[in-house]
C-alpha cells in the first residue's frame, strides 16, 4: 500500500509543501527581475549623465575657441595697424 492510501492527509501535505516551494520561487524570482529592472535603470542614468558632462564639455571647448579665436583676430588686427 502507498503512503497516501494509509494516510489521506500525506498528499495534502506534499500538495502544501509543493504550493510554497513554488511561492518560495517565485519571490525569489521576483526579487531578481526587479534588481534587474533597477541596475537596467542605473546604467540609463549613468549614460545620460556622460552624454550630458560629453555635451557640456563640448560646449566648453567651443567657447575656449572662439574666445582664442577673437584674441588672435585682435591681435593681427593690432599688427597691421
Amino acid at each position: 500500500m502507498t503512503a497516501a492510501a494509509i494516510d489521506p492527509t500525506v498528499r495534502a501535505e506534499q500538495t502544501t509543501e509543493l504550493q510554497i516551494q513554488n511561492r518560495t520561487l517565485e519571490m525569489q524570482l521576483l526579487h531578481e527581475s526587479l534588481a534587474r529592472a533597477h541596475m537596467q535603470e542605473r546604467l540609463q542614468e549613468a549614460e545620460h549623465q556622460r552624454l550630458g558632462g560629453r555635451l557640456a564639455r563640448a560646449h566648453r571647448l567651443k567657447r575656449k575657441a572662439e574666445r582664442a579665436s577673437l584674441r588672435a583676430r585682435k591681435a593681427l588686427a593690432v599688427a597691421l595697424m
